[in-house]
């Protein structure tokens, strides 16, 4: 086991290296940088001088090549340090302390309410098969993989502000916006980040359902459990002690995606229903070409990647022993 953890970190150690080189190349792929961006917003910009143009990017730091860039960059990020925004013209980790709270504010919930559900809906499913309330989490599961996120909080905000008169887009409704914090106004932001869990929730429910379904009907129809049924073991014990451990492990990898979505969030959805987190920060640090705060966040992501993924290693080998050999 020692050596499966060594080998694994060392490789940890090195994917995040060439991470690091990507997220940042991946920033300077579009044509232009964040000059161009910033001039293509300015009225008369094509009036502006060439000189001025090269003085702001000596001022960002643009004019030098991009090894130079990349090494002023990670060397800072070593540091702790994660650069400027150039669009915001604040420090990256001070955007990042805004935002981050309000976003595991709303996914650490969202991805409780996943596993919580799905995997128990699942269970019931394979075990049940072909019952009236299979068919009905097979139908529901089927809309919510149909359905994107964004198009259900599109029409939850058309269907709540028409019929409702509620408001579900942001974290807090009009009235409750600048209000000092009360008693109202945690209700309030709790009946927002409710609806926004179940929305931004219910598409990752639906695929973990099915793939919990699938995994376990199959392993149901393994001699090893006609053998532990016909030797007198209870059912609910059968179950969840040999198939059911056997048919998460793909359930268990996926928690290396979760990690980087605890921080993002769902960035197109997060946009849609106007929710202060990570996600439309990065989108707009893309479309700007805020070189520092997209590839940080990226970088970020991607490390929480790998890191989820170990983590996901580890839960895989003590539910199967088999997987380090």
């Amino acid at each position: 086991m020692l050596a499966y953890l060594m080998h694994r970190s060392l490789q940890m150690v090195a994917t995040v290296f060439i991470i690091s080189v990507i997220a940042f190349l991946v920033i300077q792929l579009p044509p232009g940088d964040f000059v161009n961006s910033y001039l293509a917003t300015l009225s008369g910009g094509d009036q502006i001088t060439q000189d001025a143009v090269e003085a702001l990017r000596a001022q960002f730091g643009l004019d030098d090549n991009l090894l130079v860039q990349y090494w002023r960059w990670i060397s800072n990020l070593l540091m702790g340090n994660f650069g400027i925004s150039f669009q915001y013209q604040r420090t990256v980790l001070d955007l990042l302390e805004e935002r981050l709270p309000l976003t595991l504010a709303i996914t650490i919930p969202t991805a409780l309410f996943v596993y919580a559900l799905a995997v128990p809906i699942g269970i019931y499913s394979a075990v049940r098969q072909y019952s009236v309330l299979d068919y009905t989490f097979t139908f529901v599961g089927f809309i919510g993989l149909a359905i994107p996120n964004f198009l259900m909080a599109i029409l939850l905000i058309y269907v709540n502000s028409t019929y409702f008169g509620g408001n579900v887009a942001g974290l807090f409704s009009p009235e409750y916006e600048l209000a000092p914090w009360s008693v109202g106004r945690v209700l309030d932001m709790l009946s927002n980040l409710s609806l926004a869990i179940l929305i931004i929730g219910l598409g990752g429910t639906a695929a973990t359902m099915r793939v919990m379904r699938g995994m376990l009907l199959d392993e149901l129809s393994q001699a090893y459990v006609e053998t532990a049924r016909a030797k007198g073991l209870p059912e609910w014990k059968l179950i969840l002690k040999y198939p059911v451990r056997v048919a998460i492990s793909p359930v268990l990898s996926t928690i290396g995606f979760t990690l980087p979505h605890l921080v993002s969030g769902t960035e197109i959805t997060a946009t849609v229903l106007n929710l202060p987190t990570t996600g439309p920060l990065l989108l707009n640090a893309v479309r700007s070409q805020d070189m520092f705060l997209a590839a940080s966040i990226i970088f970020i992501l991607s490390v929480l990647t790998v890191i989820g993924t170990f983590l996901s290693d580890l839960l895989l080998v003590w539910a199967d022993p088999r997987i380090r050999l």
